[in-house]
């Protein structure tokens, strides 16, 4: 048994007043489309097949792993999935077909779909809901024995059958084989379209059972055609996250003010206080404490680490790093493990090893810092000529005074020294101390054994 499924993402969706397509509209970091994608095959087991019209090239660029097909002429829904026919004929038993505009049907609610076709013995089954809302929604008529009987639109529909709330929520799974003779024998609309719905007249016709699975929560019906829906879709989607995320441990102190992208990771036992935005791929490790006030994008934390009012993109912290707050760390910055890194501190293209501290005011860009190192505050390295950036290289157990400047390129050795405000445009030799501007070194320090 196959089963494929097929998303139609041909709309203009004019109503979002927008120059990028509406399928690619972000909930919560992810194109609203690459939510639908996600829900069709969690219960397919074909490469999807994604219906595209209006702004088809951006789509195609931004939407990997499906194979698209284009609608042309938009004619309706029942057009569009007819050109998916070519490339599904005789490839599937079952064909899913649900909106590039729904980011919140959750996968489980699609397979509940699929499972009720498979009992079905007509030729299909939809979804729909019970609400009081009607949202423009088709109203759903049933037979005595439970079964559909039509999907009336709300144009077209009666004073009587306006009062009816059970609802089409637009997701459908067909029998394939019935499905492409049934969607050439759909008639034209007054509108000159062919509606996908007509489908469920043609099964009555031909003596078929329709069924339908009725969820219970509505929130999962939001279509998106305007900046209204997507931001009702959006809130929906972020509180659903951050549940998720609680019920798996973490703890989130004030959930309403909390932003969780949809690829972001966080291990138990840690808390996210207020205001603290996760985005992009983000990863927390286990007993960690972000925020207040954090913003963190496509970083790696481990363990036990605390980020406080700080901002964060493109970095990796080991275990036990505290930081901030006001601190900055740009792509590239990899805090090996118990880095202290104090207020207004900023790194970018650097490592800093195990147990370097880094006091504030400070700025390290392609720089290599060795374990153990003593950053002094107001400490920078002067790292682009106007041209090129050069490497600074700071060996193990290094003091660097505060307001040092460090001219790269330029080395640093282990357990050195330098004073207070020295502008270092040399190499400073191993336990060697290297004070004024520009800065010589004065003196061999003595080593201390450890016991």
């Amino acid at each position: 048994m196959k089963i494929a499924s097929v998303i139609l993402a041909a709309g203009q969706g004019t109503r979002m007043k927008s120059s990028l397509p509406k399928m690619l509209h972000r909930v919560c970091g992810k194109p609203m489309l690459q939510h639908a994608l996600e829900a069709a095959r969690s219960a397919s087991d074909q490469t999807p097949v994604v219906v595209v019209g209006h702004g088809a090239e951006q789509v195609q660029k931004a939407v990997a792993g499906v194979q698209f097909v284009v609608q042309e002429q938009q004619l309706g829904t029942g057009h569009a999935v007819m050109q998916a026919e070519n490339a599904l004929k005789g490839q599937a038993d079952y064909v899913i077909v649900t909106y590039g505009d729904m980011p919140l049907l959750r996968p489980e609610t699609v397979q509940k779909l699929v499972d009720a076709q498979l009992k079905n013995p007509g030729s299909m089954s939809l979804l729909t809901v019970i609400a009081e809302n009607p949202r423009g929604f088709g109203r759903i008529a049933r037979h005595a024995d439970g079964t559909v009987a039509a999907i009336i639109e709300e144009a077209v529909a009666s004073p009587e059958q306006l009062q009816l709330r059970e609802l089409n929520v637009g997701a459908y799974c067909f029998n394939a084989d019935w499905l492409w003779g049934a969607l050439h024998r759909i008639q034209v609309s007054p509108k000159g379209e062919y509606y996908l719905t007509d489908t469920v007249e043609i099964a009555v016709k031909d003596g078929l059972p329709v069924q339908a699975v009725v969820l219970d929560d509505m929130e999962e019906t939001i279509g998106v055609n305007n900046r209204i829906h997507l931001a009702e879709a959006e809130a929906a989607m972020r509180c659903r996250i951050n549940q998720r995320h609680m019920l798996n441990g973490v703890t989130i102190i004030q959930p309403e003010s909390t932003f969780i992208e949809a690829g972001v990771t966080v291990g138990a036992d840690s808390v996210l206080w207020p205001n603290t935005y996760l985005q992009g791929s983000t990863t927390i490790g286990n007993g960690c404490q972000i925020g207040p006030d954090s913003h963190i994008r496509d970083t790696k934390i481990g363990d036990a680490c605390r980020v406080f009012k700080s901002v964060l993109e493109g970095a990796v912290l080991e275990d036990g790093v505290d930081m901030g707050p006001f601190a900055r760390l740009r792509p590239g910055a990899h805090l090996g493990k118990h880095v202290h890194m104090g207020n207004f501190g900023e790194v970018k293209d650097s490592y800093l090893g195990e147990g370097v501290k880094m006091g504030h005011f400070s700025y390290v860009g392609n720089a290599t810092i060795g374990a153990n190192v003593n950053i002094g505050a107001g400490t920078i390295t002067c790292n682009y000529d106007g041209v090129k950036k050069s490497p600074t290289v700071i060996g193990e157990d290094a003091f660097i005074g505060s307001d040092t400047m460090l001219v790269a390129p330029v080395t640093i050795g282990a357990r050195a020294r330098t004073g207070a405000g020295a502008i270092v445009t040399k190499d400073v030799p191993d336990d060697m101390l290297a004070v004024g501007m520009p800065a010589r070194a004065i003196k061999k320090l003595e080593r201390k054994l450890q016991e």
